[in-house]
């Protein structure tokens, strides 16, 4: 009797063997390109050209532990330290980057503000704490900096994304007397007067 054999598919064949890394971005692309409601487990294993069940080998906990993920992946921009800088000229490069950061990835802004997840955050917050501290503020006072700077990205590319249509036009709840809101300068205004404040 003869046995046909399946042999794999050319594209399988070729494809990178199967990371967290792979699962995770791959996710951000439905995130990014389709919306946080249709990112399901086995779409992503379409996307991957995997049974839905093989990201269940990296992912014990499933969908829960992807959520984890997609979080800690957007969340984690730690600053760069670098004693050759100006700290406060490095604090604001990294607020704007983080600012493009999560607004390219604005799917995942409802996860890293309601998630639990605390050590999502805590690479870039340390990073933070030291660029301050290497600036001569106090521990402490570095400690508390970070937190407020961290809490006023996040919440005011909140607002941000909240006040703009899926069009890239502003609200008209979020437009001001003048017009629509110069986001980006505002932006920079607000981070300059809690920089001043924190760390002054």
């Amino acid at each position: 009797m003869l046995v046909m054999v399946r042999q794999p598919s050319i594209n399988a064949q070729h494809r990178p063997p199967l990371t967290i890394e792979r699962i995770i971005e791959a996710a951000l692309r439905i995130v990014d390109g389709q919306g946080l409601g249709r990112l399901t487990m086995r779409r992503l294993g379409d996307a991957l050209e995997v049974e839905a069940m093989a990201i269940y080998h990296h992912l014990p906990r499933g969908k829960e532990q992807l959520l984890d993920g997609l979080v800690a992946h957007v969340a984690d921009a730690p600053a760069p330290v670098d004693d050759s800088a100006d700290w406060r000229d490095a604090l604001r490069r990294w607020a704007a980057a983080y600012r493009e950061r999560l607004l390219e990835h604005a799917g995942v802004l409802p996860l890293l503000v309601t998630r639990r997840n605390p050590a999502a955050l805590a690479p870039t917050a340390a990073s933070l704490r030291e660029l301050m501290r290497r600036g001569g503020l106090p521990d402490d006072a570095a400690h508390a900096a970070a937190h407020t700077l961290l809490a006023f990205v996040i919440g005011h590319v909140a607002l941000e994304v909240r006040g703009t249509t899926d069009d890239g036009a502003t609200a008209p709840a979020a437009a001001g007397p003048d017009g629509p809101v110069d986001w980006p300068a505002r932006f920079a205004a607000a981070f300059d007067q809690i920089l001043t404040a924190v760390a002054p």
